[in-house]
């Protein structure tokens, strides 16, 4: 089964249809996957990146075996199809088990573990979790502290399961290990111990001692899984406000993981190796890095419970990499940078076939870097949580066009459209013709669960379909390919992380002197965005951008929302009807990016400014006095994710 190379190969794929027999659940694909070669690697875990050279690795037999008695052990907790599992874990195989086995059971709440314990009840009580699987204490492990914290605040919350991080350290170290994690339960929970520690409504459990006691062949709840059943609750969004609880169904996960492995072929199949380094409380990390893969049979990695963010797992890439025989893997455009200051040594890396990119725009430049230092294609591509993941990938078979998204893939329909003021659908864009994009198929989302946040929304266009408004502006060229030219949303997308404005700008407006203060992301080849707030001062108010900053600091808990940098202005731009007009000053802050990349490489060029192409969206537009100032300039911009155009002067 060959990748896509065209549009036409999408709709050839769309023309054969469904197949007749196509499962209905991720169970039902997973035992799939796992039937085409029981005995074949499914999963393999390094505990630290030092461990790498001997993972433990489990077949296909034994991944659904576990996966079943977890789903039993939640239902021997009286799980049913409607209760919400939550997880807060970081990657480890236990966090597989419970993801599905939680979807063949009820319905799968992730959540980040990097939260704090206030947003982390906010959520589990906007969900209605009854069960909470997190880590049991453990040293430099702060999750059982998080989730002590939560319990009380939960009144929904009937059972927290417990992964003993002990489990997973092997040898004499594991005994070690076990010493250590008794000594932190005393320490941490007192004569009590751990069920002591949560309210007596709440039971606690230890995960390996429930699973083990369930049958591991089949369901014991003999249930019957609908692909319109619940699956899993994602939050997405920022994290200020009520949480944004996107509610999917057991057939847009299928359908989104079949759309997937048609368009990949044979890039993600029987005999490939994956290399899991995104968290799986994110989607990309679950269904790219995971139900994908095991629905083809194809073998996982998974480094690490922090994944590239591990200690030693970027520096030792390329060893993993070799050593493993790595054929695809995920990332941000943040670790491609990272990556690409990562020395290969001689390492042997042939086996590279495909790197997927998405979560924010990749710099043209970090992507040409990249290919010519590894031979890896980069496949550049967009996604929602809300329509299950992938929604467009460029064809890993055909062209891949730098800076678009790719081709819609089959089975979706993705198009532009112009909408009126009130949100109102008017038309279909024109070929090239900016517009927001929108999105119709068996893969989109059910909605919000809190049913205000779903107002504009959806879209009718008409056609008898309906369509969810991604919120986010590009256009559709002529051969299909599509092109982000701007995100309507504010969130700033920070290394992958999600940062609500309101983080930045609710804090900073208890400034005594701040009038109006307006937070943006500031474009950073090496993390993708970089929070930036513009403050207008009150009439008559002094305080310096410093001291402002300072302030900014002791006032938001959420590390990464921390402004790099605060900007007084004059006078706020504003629109028409007196909203901060934030394109302004997201011009200003991409010239800002520009001249610090500029500054980098020692050039001061004469003439530089921001402009806002109809057509391309924000583009840089340069003049340099050279052809040699012009080449440098022209290397230095292309690490922003904006099209640029440099021009010698007259």
């Amino acid at each position: 089964m060959t990748g896509v190379a065209s549009i036409d190969d999408v709709r050839a794929i769309e023309a054969e249809g469904p197949p007749a027999a196509w499962p209905q659940s991720t169970y039902d694909l997973l035992r799939q996957g796992a039937a085409l070669d029981p005995d074949a690697p499914a999963l393999s875990f390094f505990l630290t990146v030092q461990d790498h050279v001997r993972p433990e690795t489990w077949t296909y037999r034994q991944l659904m075996a576990e996966i079943s008695r977890t789903a039993n052990a939640f239902h021997a907790l009286g799980a049913t199809r409607d209760t919400v599992i939550a997880f807060l874990l970081p990657n480890l195989p236990e966090t597989h088990f419970v993801l599905w086995g939680g979807e063949a059971t009820g319905i799968v709440l992730a959540i980040n573990p990097l939260l704090e314990p206030e947003a982390i009840a906010d959520i589990l009580n906007a969900a209605g979790a009854a069960i909470l699987v997190s880590l049991a204490p453990f040293p430099d492990v702060d999750l059982w502290d998080k989730v002590r914290a939560v319990a009380p605040n939960v009144p929904t919350l009937r059972h927290v399961v417990l992964v003993n991080l002990a489990d997973r350290v092997r040898g004499l170290k594991g005994f070690g290990a076990r010493l250590l994690q008794r000594r932190t339960i005393r320490e941490a929970c007192g004569p009590g111990g751990l069920r002591g520690a949560v309210p007596s409504a709440v039971r606690v459990h230890d995960f390996r001692a429930l699973t083990r006691q369930q049958p591991a062949d089949h369901l014991v709840s003999g249930r019957r899984i609908s692909a319109t059943d619940a699956s899993s609750f994602f939050c997405t969004g920022g994290t200020t406000g009520a949480p944004k609880i996107a509610m999917r169904r057991h057939g847009a996960e299928t359908a989104n993981a079949r759309a997937i492995a048609r368009f990949m072929g044979n890039g993600i199949g029987r005999g490939k190796t994956v290399f899991c380094g995104l968290p799986l409380f994110h989607v990309n990390g679950v269904m790219v890095t995971g139900l994908v893969p095991f629905s083809q049979g194809a073998h996982v990695v998974l480094g690490t419970p922090q994944g590239y963010r591990g200690e030693g797992v970027v520096p030792r890439f390329w060893e993993i990499v070799e050593r493993h025989r790595i054929n695809f893997f995920s990332g941000v455009p943040t670790l491609y940078a990272s990556l690409l200051q990562t020395p290969i040594d001689g390492r042997n890396i042939d086996c590279l076939e495909y790197g997927l990119c998405g979560a924010a725009p990749m710099p043209v430049q970090l992507m040409q870097d990249f290919e010519a230092l590894t031979g890896l294609r980069i496949l550049e591509g967009y996604g929602l949580t809300e329509a299950t993941c992938v929604s467009s990938v460029n064809p890993p078979a055909g062209e891949r066009r730098a800076g678009s998204i790719g081709l819609s893939l089959p089975g979706q329909r993705m198009k532009a459209v112009i909408l009126d003021e009130a949100g109102g659908y008017v038309r279909d864009c024109a070929v090239d013709e900016v517009g927001v994009l929108v999105l119709s198929g068996p893969n989109v989302f059910n909605g919000y669960r809190l049913d205000a946040q779903n107002a504009g929304l959806w879209i009718d266009a008409g056609d008898g379909r309906t369509w969810l408004n991604s919120g986010d502006l590009g256009r559709q060229d002529a051969e299909g390919y599509f092109w982000l030219t701007g995100r309507k949303k504010e969130l700033i997308i920070r290394g992958g992380h999600n940062i609500d404005p309101a983080a930045i700008e609710e804090p900073l407006h208890r400034h005594p002197a701040v009038q109006i203060v307006a937070a943006i992301g500031r474009p950073d080849p090496r993390v993708g965005e970089l929070p930036v707030a513009y403050v207008q001062l009150k009439p008559g108010a002094v305080a310096s951008e410093s001291q402002l900053l300072q302030f900014a600091q002791a006032q938001i808990s959420e590390r990464a929302a921390v402004p790099k940098a605060i900007h007084i202005i004059d006078q706020m731009p504003l629109t028409p009807v007196g909203k901060v007009f934030k394109p302004a000053l997201k011009r200003h802050a991409i010239r800002e990016a520009a001249l610090s990349e500029l500054s980098e490489a020692g050039l001061l060029l004469p003439e530089l400014e921001v402009v806002d192409d109809p057509t391309r969206g924000m583009m840089i537009m340069a003049v340099a006095a050279s052809g040699s100032q012009a080449e440098t300039a022209r290397r230095s911009l292309g690490r922003l994710p904006f099209n640029h155009e440099v021009r010698l002067s007259a």
